[in-house]
């Protein structure tokens, strides 16, 4: 079962304080501009007040990772048009067709752990609400040569997106605030540099990554250790790229503000919302946010890095993006993550409802850079938008919902197939897209689509993988 006494950490304290200290700004009728000194006066005695009523809850160090987009460009939010045939419909795919793709991806799995292209690796292809395939390789930590098992614990990165948003949709069913809510009114401390267009964004921007900043805003300090806090009060000093709601920009600092929306309407922690209304009911019985509560998992996956031309070194997991919990915070077992890809297909209408997701994955801004991203994405996908902490793509002619993420030392993906109730998930804690290229030979077989080796699994292993590895570790992160 997930902790019911985790642990508090003073950053948590701070993010309490903070969080607190909106709603008494709201109180106080504070609406400050960071560079207004009697504003910033009132917050000061707004986070003295929130610090002297004594903030004394438990809670698990929140987490944040980080996850880029590929695109440069902003792109003009234009209704983007999924062309597929399946919209609402339902089909089964051949059993024997199946059968056939899970022999093939075990041997193509075979071939990844013979070459050592991950430190360790957990995957597993769930097919009408029921886990078909299941497989682990390689170690948690190489070091010790501990096994990754179901249960050993990865960092999601950026997956985490998707219970932010779903948690937010589970409060808005409920009635605390709606997709429309206006940040500003629930924040005073939001500001953009247009002082008009602040007054605009609503929750479904920032979760849409529609807010009309520069990808990745602030990321490259939040890595150099400047506090969440101070980053979000910076973001008056940004030139936005469009108009908010008409352009896409990946976003991990801004994208977080839910979690301090979320407090300000419900005087509760995010996490523990998610906690209580995600991981508990799903069984998610591992999953936890934060870096204090990934190492004092039974079993949990060191990050690595190449050692060599065939070999693998662990380290200690990095802190900066745990800031951002609800970006990127979320660490779960393979275990976890079905039950939350049975759920996001639709196998658990008693927590996430029918309604709910189809709002989740509703395809919202366009992103058609996603569409070049890789080769496979050249060659299957004819249309990309992001909707609600998902993408959505048309892959073959069919509308698939999907995520990656990826943290120095780890990369996850999700991804799955309303139509048929086919979907996979994979996290691995090495560097490099060998478990994403994978997935679209899974998908090709399933839907049988002409064969391409994507992942490399079936020509000669390259001669040094550390290199271009190494080149990769020093660039920017990104997830999704």
């Amino acid at each position: 079962m997930i902790s019911a006494q985790p642990v508090l950490r003073l950053s948590d304290r701070q993010a309490a304080a903070h969080g607190l200290a909106a709603i008494i700004d709201r109180l106080l009728g504070v609406t400050p501009r960071p560079k207004e000194a009697s504003s910033m006066q009132f917050r000061k005695l707004s986070l003295l007040i929130a610090g002297s009523l004594g903030i004394a809850a438990i809670l698990i160090p929140a987490s944040a990772a980080r996850a880029g987009s590929t695109d440069t460009q902003p792109t003009t939010d234009v209704p983007v048009r999924h062309d597929t045939a399946d919209s609402g419909a339902t089909a089964t795919l051949p059993p024997e067709r199946v059968k056939e793709t899970l022999d093939a991806y075990s041997h193509w799995l075979d071939v990844v752990a013979e070459r050592n292209e991950v430190a360790g690796l957990a995957t597993a292809v769930v097919v009408n609400n029921k886990v078909a395939f299941e497989r682990t390789i390689g170690y948690a930590d190489t070091s010790t040569q501990e096994p990754v098992t179901p249960t050993t614990v990865f960092r999601l990165a950026s997956l985490s997106k998707a219970f932010a948003t779903a948690v937010t949709g589970l409060l808005i069913e409920e009635g605390r605030f709606d997709w429309n809510t206006k940040l500003a009114d629930a924040l005073p401390f939001f500001q953009l540099k247009d002082a008009q267009a602040s007054g605009t964004v609503t929750v479904r921007d920032i979760l849409g990554q529609r807010l009309g900043l520069p990808h990745n805003t602030y990321d490259q300090m939040l890595e150099d250790n400047v506090p969440y806090e101070e980053l979000v009060r910076k973001l008056d000093e940004v030139n936005l790229t469009c108009n908010v709601g008409q352009c896409y920009g990946y976003q991990n600092v801004a994208f977080s503000l839910i979690g301090d929306l979320i407090y300000a309407e419900t005087g509760d922690f995010f996490y523990h919302q998610v906690d209580k209304r995600i991981f508990f009911p799903l069984g998610m019985t591992t999953a936890s946010y934060g870096r204090e509560a990934l190492e004092s998992s039974k079993s949990w996956a060191r990050p690595h890095r190449p050692h060599g031309a065939h070999a693998w070194e662990s380290f200690d997991p990095k802190e900066a993006y745990y800031r951002v919990a609800p970006a990127a915070g979320v660490n779960a077992s393979l275990r976890d993550m079905e039950q939350w890809l049975i759920a996001q297909m639709g196998g658990r209408p008693d927590v996430l409802s029918p309604a709910l997701l189809d709002e989740l994955h509703a395809p919202g801004v366009s992103t058609p850079g996603e569409m070049h991203a890789a080769p496979w994405r050249h060659a299957r996908v004819t249309a990309a938008s992001y909707a609600l902490g998902w993408r959505v793509f048309t892959y073959g002619g069919e509308t698939m919902v999907f995520h990656a993420g990826a943290v120095e030392g780890y990369r996850t993906m999700i991804a799955f197939f309303p139509k048929y109730r086919v979907g996979m998930v994979s996290m691995w804690n090495s560097p490099g897209a060998v478990g994403t290229d994978l997935m679209p030979m899974v998908f090709d077989a399933m839907l049988g689509l002409p064969h391409v080796d994507w992942a490399g699994v079936e020509s000669d292993p390259p001669a040094n993988r550390s290199a271009p590895e190494k080149v990769r570790h020093k660039s920017r992160h990104h997830g999704g």
